[in-house]
């Protein structure tokens, strides 16, 4: 009987110092969320308007930018995943792998190959293990991206989506990633960047919004030339900080679910030692009595 008690009392110890961690990986949580918030706050204006201007060039030139033109043949997709370096964030990085198996899927179905480009060591070992290739990979810092990553993104895809198919080349480019609706909300979302689709955040252009006219100096190809990439750029590092916020919310609801769970263990286990000393007192107390009872006989 006392060594099922020391075996609670160990659990209690282990189970309470499991609580202590969670604990401190929320509040960690906790104090970056805002940052990160702030940070896809900061970056939507930038890109609605990058996009607005792209948007108005392409729309109010007869030119036919290959950036723009939707190709007669599309042989080959690339599909850049975007998922965590790091676990304990509940289904975060399971629910992004989830949706680009789904695009892939998609795409094979469509007689298209798929190039993967992955962001985060879960998306690593998820496509390791598995035995799948993939034609680059980075690690470090997915719960605070940098614009350097996003430049060398956006340099790599676009150098892919400019080379010939038989080059190693790709005819569209895809993105997926988890989207930050709220703190409650974060949705795995597919966008594709090329041929030109226009994507807007939560501050959208409305609709009744007249685009504005532009004189081009030079001409319109040199000025897509130019802005595309940008474009490119800015939607892939907005993509990387929503996933980034997303990722830390998803880390705050796991780590306050375990501690939740650890404090019940606790109860739990507490409650199972204290039966099992009420059980070994009470049959102590047996034998005392057993034994006065043979010595009164």
């Amino acid at each position: 009987m006392g060594a099922q008690i020391r075996v609670y009392r160990q659990k209690i110890a282990s189970t309470t110092s499991m609580g202590k961690i969670f604990k401190a990986m929320e509040l960690i949580a906790s104090s970056r969320i805002g940052k990160a918030r702030a940070r896809v706050s900061a970056s939507l204006p930038y890109a609605n308007a990058i996009t607005r201007a792209v948007t108005a060039v392409a729309s109010q030139s007869e030119v036919e930018h290959p950036l723009t033109t939707e190709p007669e043949s599309i042989r080959r997709a690339a599909v850049l995943v975007l998922t965590a370096d790091r676990g304990l964030a509940g289904s975060y990085s399971a629910g992004v792998l989830k949706q680009a198996e789904h695009l892939v899927e998609l795409l094979h179905s469509e007689d298209k190959d798929v190039k993967t480009y992955l962001v985060g060591r879960k998306a690593q070992a998820y496509f390791d293990f598995r035995g799948r290739e993939y034609a680059k990979v980075w690690t470090g810092g997915t719960d605070a991206p940098d614009f350097e990553t996003a430049r060398e993104l956006g340099k790599i895809l676009l150098q892919d989506f400019a080379e010939e198919f038989e080059a190693g080349g790709v005819d569209e480019i895809h993105v997926v990633f988890t989207q930050f609706k709220s703190m409650v909300v974060q949705e795995p979302t597919v966008i594709r960047l090329l041929p030109l689709e226009v994507v807007e955040g939560e501050s959208e252009t409305p609709a009744d919004e007249l685009l504005p006219l532009y004189e081009y100096e030079p001409e319109p190809e040199q000025v897509l030339d130019a802005l595309l990439p940008r474009y490119i750029e800015s939607r892939i590092f907005n993509a990387m900080l929503q996933a980034a916020a997303s990722e830390l919310a998803a880390r705050q609801r796991a780590m306050k679910s375990a501690g939740d769970n650890a404090k019940d263990l606790i109860e739990k286990y507490t409650r199972l030692r204290n039966n099992a000393r009420q059980a070994e007192v009470t049959q102590e107390l047996s034998e005392i009595v057993a034994g006065a009872d043979a010595l009164n006989g």
